[in-house]
């Protein structure tokens, strides 16, 4: 899977947001210091996710940034979305017939490596802000629910 940096600090800086506004606006400068991100990047970002309607921005002395919805209802897909980051897992162009081969076939397991983004990608749907600022991720896959999975982990 292809997620470079800009998610996952899209992701971690919506985090942080989110567990520390409790109403008030928060300044990128406090996320980029909590967060180990750049300033400069972190503008970016929050530049995209104002763009894409998951953030609002406070003008002014205490000015900063707000979520624009409760971080229940706001999805980790979302996020990732916002900042341009396309959830892929293959080589070939998204949303193309052609396939990564050089006469433009898709390779013997290209339906496998898609159908995994498809999963990856309906799971950070099903994830909210809320249940990962709360730290209640993990565990969700259901993996360690099955005795038979716990057992072969192991």
């Amino acid at each position: 899977m292809r997620l470079s940096t800009k998610g996952r600090y899209a992701v971690m800086a919506m985090g942080d947001l989110a567990s520390h506004s409790q109403g008030k606006p928060v300044a990128l400068a406090d996320i980029a210091e909590r967060q180990e991100i750049s300033l400069s990047y972190l503008e970016q970002l929050f530049g995209k996710l104002r763009k894409g309607g998951l953030v609002r921005s406070v003008r002014g002395p205490g000015g900063g940034y707000l979520l624009s919805r409760a971080a229940a209802e706001m999805r980790i897909s979302d996020i990732i979305l916002a900042v341009d980051e396309p959830i892929q897992t293959t080589r070939c162009t998204p949303g193309t017939p052609a396939g990564c081969h050089n006469n433009k076939g898709r390779c013997l397991t290209h339906d496998l490596w898609e159908e995994l983004g498809n999963q990856i990608y309906l799971y950070l749907s099903s994830v909210t802000l809320e249940q990962v600022v709360q730290r209640k991720v993990l565990g969700t896959s259901g993996l360690f629910g099955d005795p038979a999975i716990s057992a072969a982990a192991q």
